[in-house]
């Protein structure tokens, strides 16, 4: 049968509670990691980059289903250069030797993002839905009282339409503490492979490092950025895919600048090298009702080097959840169409693809495991994801 996707799996390295055998038994075979332990800016060395190929080679040897490494996520930006600052040239060109490294190690997919200080975003990392799994949950009201009385960001009352404010400061003094205590864990989530995480102070020193950065300089930065890497990613064989803003709108005072289809114009206009591409985030993208899903499939779909399937419920304005994969806002099945459809057109191979943030359920439940990524809701996310794709598939070979 034709393949639409390279099934694939986000992997933390040695220390994920999820295993490359748990892997092998959710029936994917390319592995998405990165080497989290090496600090932002410093150079990824052929040493370590082997390091982490040596463990799936040796779990191979251990099992004959084999796994590769088809793509990291990710090779992080380091602030100074979103920021622009002066030694920005030394992080540039420790990020292109970093690409060289990989590509002659045969790693050749980078997913990244530009995003300032903060990545994914969300108010709530345990809402608990009606079947009594837990899903991650973004509420733009939650995110107004946290800037305002948790956060106390210097005018952030601005940034805000009015109502929305006046329901946050209606809401505030009636929350339980329990539940400001959740928010201000869920805002302050130290990312995957981070264990230092985020306090107030922190937080509130990269949001200053911002303060008179626009979102157009944040643009010029970015091309600045990859008109430096971007040559030298070819000549490495390494193809980079930008993730999309999660959410894709400012959040915390912070600019935005890849948000829906005029920020890739921009940014594929100004870097045209097909080494310039996009992980195309079904989720992100479609927290925006603007996003027109499948038509950033079509027009993109030759700079798609990474998928992320999932899929957000959303319930009002800036209020969204994640959705089982085949539910929710995103119609999937118009989207799997899609890329099938693109795929035959160009006569294109498989493009990796994972499932993107599942739901806390059943024995997860009772375990300690990063929010949006245990294994049992991933694997129901995989299943139902490759059964689309099969019935897609046979039915083109039916017509």
């Amino acid at each position: 049968m034709e393949k639409i996707f390279e099934q694939s799996w986000r992997w933390y390295g040695p220390n994920d509670p999820v295993s490359l055998k748990d892997i092998k038994q959710a029936g994917a075979s390319g592995v998405v990691t990165a080497l989290h332990h090496i600090p932002v800016g410093e150079v990824w060395s052929i040493e370590e980059i082997e390091k982490r190929k040596s463990l799936l080679e040796e779990s191979n040897r251990k099992n004959p289903f084999s796994l590769r490494w088809n793509v990291v996520e990710s090779l992080p930006v380091h602030e100074h250069i979103k920021q622009g600052k002066n030694d920005k040239t030394k992080y540039i060109e420790n990020y292109k030797q970093s690409l060289i490294n990989l590509g002659k190690s045969g790693v050749t997919r980078v997913c990244y993002n530009f995003m300032p200080v903060l990545d994914w975003l969300r108010t709530n990392v345990r809402y608990q839905l009606e079947d009594g799994s837990t899903a991650l949950l973004h509420d733009l009201k939650d995110l107004i009282i946290f800037d305002l009385f948790i956060l106390k960001r210097e005018r952030a009352e601005e940034d805000y339409d009015r109502e929305m404010v006046k329901r946050a400061k209606s809401r505030f003094p009636q929350m339980p503490q329990e539940e400001i205590e959740r928010l201000r864990e869920s805002l302050l989530m130290a990312l995957p492979g981070d264990q230092k995480g985020f306090t107030l102070e922190k937080l509130q020193q990269g949001l200053e490092d911002y303060k008179n950065i626009s979102a157009e300089q944040l643009r010029e930065n970015l091309v600045d950025f990859l008109k430096e890497v971007i040559p030298v990613a070819e000549e490495a064989g390494v193809k980079l895919a930008i993730h999309p803003d999660d959410p894709p709108w400012p959040v915390l005072g912070l600019p935005r600048v890849v948000s829906n289809k005029d920020d890739l114009d921009y940014i594929f206009s100004k870097v045209p090298q097909k080494s310039n591409g996009l992980t195309f985030c079904s989720g992100s993208f479609g927290a925006s009702e603007k996003n027109d899903l499948p038509g950033i499939i079509k027009t993109y779909f030759d700079r798609i080097h990474f998928v992320h399937l999932r899929s957000v419920q959303r319930e009002a304005r800036s209020r969204f959840y994640e959705a089982n994969h085949l539910e929710g806002s995103a119609e999937m099945y118009k989207l799997v169409r899609t890329f099938y459809e693109c795929q035959k057109g160009q006569k294109t191979q498989p493009i990796p693809m994972r499932p993107d943030h599942g739901h806390q359920m059943l024995d997860d439940l009772e375990k300690t495991t990063y929010p949006g990524y245990s294994a049992i809701g991933r694997l129901r996310g995989l299943a139902e994801l490759r059964g689309l794709e099969m019935g897609i598939v046979k039915s083109f070979e039916n017509e």
